[in-house]
Order: C-alpha cells, then structure tokens, then sequence
C-alpha cells in the first residue's frame, strides 16, 4: 500500500518537541478559563475546526487521501476522536475530584501504555535501553509533581480517572500513528477533530457548566487553546508520527508537565524546587535515550 506524509524525517523531533511545548500552555490557559473545565475542552476544538479544515482543503491537490475510504479509515478516525475526546473529558473530571498533581502523575502513564500497545498490536521492537528510558521518562515526572501528591480514599474515583485518562490517549496516540500513514496532517486533524467535539459536546451539555465567556479575555483564552494548544500543538505532533514511532512519540511529550511547570513558575509565581529541576533533566535525558534506542519508524513516501 502507497502510504503518505507531509513531513521529513529529520524534522520529525523537533516537530514532536515544538508541538509538546505548545501543549504544556494548556494547564494555565484551562486555569484561566471563564468557562466550565469541560466547556472548556469543547471550545478548544470547535474554535480549531474551521482553521482545521481550511487547512484541509488547501491540500486537495496533493497525494493522499482527503477523506476516509475503507471500514479501518472510519473505524481509525473514529477511535482517534472518541479517544482524544474522553481523554480531554476525563482529564478536566480528574482534576476536579482529585488534586492536579494526582491527575497529573496518573495520565503520564501513557507512554507505558503506548509501549505495550505498539509491541502487542504493532509488532514494534525495543532495544533494552528504551525501557530504561520509559522508566527515567516516567520517573521524571513523578518527580515533577511529588511535592503535591496526595493520596486519600476520597479522591479514589478522581485518581482512577486520572489513569483512565493515559489509557483514552494512549489508544489516541497509537490510532494516529497509524493513519499518519495515509493521511495527511490537516486531513487527519480535521476529521478527528470533527469527532473529537461531537463527542465533547454533549458531555460539556449535560456537566452543566457555563457555557458562555462573560468577558472579552475569556474567549481570548480560548482562541489561545484552540490555535496555539490545538492546531500547532497538536498539529505538529501529528506531522511527527508520520516518522517516529508512537511508543518514542509518547515519551517525547513528557515534555509537556515540564514545560507546563516552568510556565507555572514564571506566570503565576508557583515556587520550582530543585527537586523538581532534576526530575524535568529526567525527562530531557529520557527523551535522548528514547530517540537512540527506538528504531527507525518504516520508510514513508514523501511526495505530498
């Protein structure tokens, strides 16, 4: 099968890097929110999906299918914005019910998750220091978040939620590696998202939570997580899967928590301990290791 990309290999890092630093603004934009945690999710696609979509159709000429053709597309896409939705969903509740620190450990199981997935349906092969790396990765941003966690039986539901959300985007994660390989980025992005907010909406409805900004800065934030969080963060971890492997793929975005720690520090004064400095080396360190020891993802054709 001819299978498509728009990206080069020797961009795909730092595609993957870029686009999880735009992802770490996420946490204080939700923060600053004036709208439900939920609501709030739901605005973040919807507010991207004409961007989205223009993208996708100023690509129609190019290789690649612009819209699903076989059961597996529509069944891929369709679990890519199931997935991405109840990930957005389940994490916005986990912080609700359970401290962010607490929410914030369990959903950076991913990466294990996404290793076991890409071995067991994918037939992906480590070298012995990937796992070296999944451990250090996953250690780092434990780190990161040890000062604020706080086990309690009461917040039992919002801590397996918290896990429940590593698993939603996980199946996110290794859904998109694999329609990397027959559609484009815009396209892709188009069409999950499309899912993603179908799903997200009614969830947002029934939260009832407030559904509309009071103010001009409110809807700002939300721009903000729609084209900065969404299009380029999200975007541009899409063009990488085209060329790294979802199991990389997903210790690469344990760049996130420390990009989101390090804002936290600088925008709204939250003290950075030097423990917490050694545990985003960690994940730096981690992500080396994991490029080095991670096989080189299929050749991709690149005509776009």
């Amino acid at each position: 099968m001819t299978v498509h990309s728009d990206a080069k290999p020797s961009l795909a890092l730092p595609a993957l890097l870029t686009g999880a630093t735009c992802i770490g603004f996420a946490p204080i934009l939700v923060r600053l929110s004036e709208v439900g945690p939920v609501t709030t999710a739901f605005y973040r696609l919807m507010l991207a999906l004409p961007l989205l979509w223009a993208w996708s159709a100023s690509r129609t000429n190019n290789a690649g299918q612009t819209r699903p053709k076989t059961k597996t597309d529509i069944v891929l896409l369709l679990v890519a914005g199931v997935c991405f939705g109840c990930d957005l969903a389940v994490w916005h509740w986990s912080i609700k019910l359970t401290s962010v620190a607490n929410a914030t450990l369990l959903a950076n199981f991913a990466p294990v998750l996404v290793a076991l997935g890409a071995w067991g349906l994918f037939g992906e092969k480590f070298r012995p220091s990937f796992f070296v790396a999944l451990v250090l990765g996953v250690g780092g941003a434990s780190v990161l978040v040890s000062d604020s966690l706080s086990w309690d039986r009461s917040h039992l539901v919002g801590d397996a939620l918290g896990l429940l959300t590593a698993v939603f985007y996980s199946g996110y994660l290794l859904a998109v590696s694999r329609l990397r390989r027959v559609f484009s980025t815009a396209t892709l992005m188009a069409w999950s998202g499309a899912v993603t907010t179908l799903v997200l909406l009614p969830i947002a409805w029934i939260s009832e939570e407030s559904f509309l900004a009071p103010t001009v800065t409110g809807w700002l934030v939300l721009i903000a997580l729609a084209w900065l969080s969404h299009v380029a963060g999200q975007g541009l971890i899409t063009y990488a899967l085209a060329h790294l492997s979802a199991a990389l793929s997903s210790i690469g975005l344990l760049l996130q928590p420390v990009i989101a720690t390090l804002l936290a520090w600088w925008w709204l004064n939250e003290p950075l301990r030097a423990m917490q400095a050694g545990g985003g080396f960690m994940v730096l360190l981690a992500i080396w290791l994991a490029r080095r020891a991670t096989r080189a993802a299929p050749p991709i054709s690149t005509s776009s």
